[in-house]
């Protein structure tokens, strides 16, 4: 049964920790003797927090480890751990499980899942070491979870470890955060990420990995050459505000089937919040950072539109991305958010 707290959930396998972050692992398992009881291991999205913190629970849970506590990669843990299947790991994510451990994607962490993994908390660990849990991504525990998270914070089970995940560690609540011990992971540095989308055969790795804002995994996601052909018929329409036509652009969105129309939805309003930003960015006489190959169609519209406009649509995209979890039409809602574009250059 998935609600069994003495059987965790199916789970994504362990994957490889990206090699920016070998030394941050390195030197945060080197301090295992002064750990707390909890991590918040918090950054950007798409920069290895996820693999980072398994890595660490994959160290705590091997039998043989290295010098430095770095997981032997070949011990009954480490193999149970690469397969998702360690009893003493437990992983919640924005995900649920049926009886049949079938998964559903969900938009929140709810109760119910922090209060199963309180359960198996209090479980004396299967192998006789740690126990870990991983929870990612933190802040999207609803306002229960978070609340019956406080409990296992405050009254941690000897040996266990609560590691938090969070892209944006400033909506987890203040009570969290402060029985937390905060781990920074910086975005790695530009020729790392860019020899890395390179080996994993990304193409134009540099221009993806503005595009990303120098998250390599959402780069490495960006790569898809469909994505990017519809992105550049977007910012092809962006480039002419007076000409496009916001209905026909907008009708682009039903074109991937009514089962993708909010993920299309979700990447217009991606493309329009990037494109914002760098004309913000070009108007005030910086530099295009997220589309720099489209530094000079930016810089020929920057000069027609008024920054606080631009702030001001800028903030509305934001609040429309918002949205995105719950019923709406798609495509009017990009038609919307285009012609509010086009009245930015009247």
């Amino acid at each position: 049964m998935a609600d069994d707290p003495d059987v965790p959930p199916p789970r994504a396998a362990w994957q490889p920790l990206p090699p920016w972050l070998e030394a941050m692992a390195a030197d945060t398992l080197a301090q295992r003797e002064r750990w707390p009881h909890a991590w918040l291991i918090e950054g950007a999205r798409g920069i290895g927090k996820r693999a980072l913190a398994l890595e660490l629970a994959r160290s705590l849970l091997c039998e043989s480890p290295r010098p430095g506590e770095r997981a032997c990669g070949s011990c009954p843990g480490c193999t149970w751990v690469a397969a998702g299947q360690h009893p003493d790991l437990r992983l919640v994510e924005l995900v649920e499980f049926d009886e049949e451990g079938n998964a559903t994607p969900v938009d929140v962490i709810k109760i119910d899942a922090i209060r199963r993994l309180g359960e198996w908390a209090q479980i004396t660990s299967h192998r006789g070491g740690a126990k870990v849990a991983v929870v990612v991504p933190a802040e999207r525990m609803n306002a229960s979870a978070a609340n019956a998270l406080l409990k296992t914070l405050e009254e941690p089970p000897p040996g266990t470890y609560l590691l938090l995940v969070a892209h944006q560690g400033g909506r987890l609540p203040a009570t969290v955060v402060s029985r937390c011990r905060r781990l920074p992971v910086p975005r790695p540095a530009t020729d790392v990420a860019v020899g890395w989308l390179a080996g994993q055969g990304a193409a134009d790795p540099a221009t993806l990995l503005a595009q990303a804002a120098g998250a390599p995994l959402v780069a490495l996601e960006l790569a898809d050459p469909a994505l990017q052909a519809e992105r550049a018929v977007w910012l092809a329409a962006l480039a002419q505000p007076r000409a496009f036509s916001p209905a026909a652009l907008a009708a682009r969105i039903d074109l991937g089937g009514r089962e993708e129309r909010r993920e299309r939805l979700a990447a217009a309003i991606d493309w329009l919040l990037a494109w914002t930003a760098d004309l913000a960015r070009v108007r005030a006489g910086g530099e295009a950072r997220l589309n720099p190959d489209h530094a000079q169609a930016l810089a020929a519209n920057a000069a027609s539109v008024a920054r606080i406009s631009l702030f001001r649509y800028y903030s509305q995209l934001l609040g429309q991305r918002t949205l995105l979890a719950h019923p709406l039409q798609p495509r009017f809602v990009a038609e919307a958010l285009l012609v509010d574009y086009r009245a930015l250059f009247a």
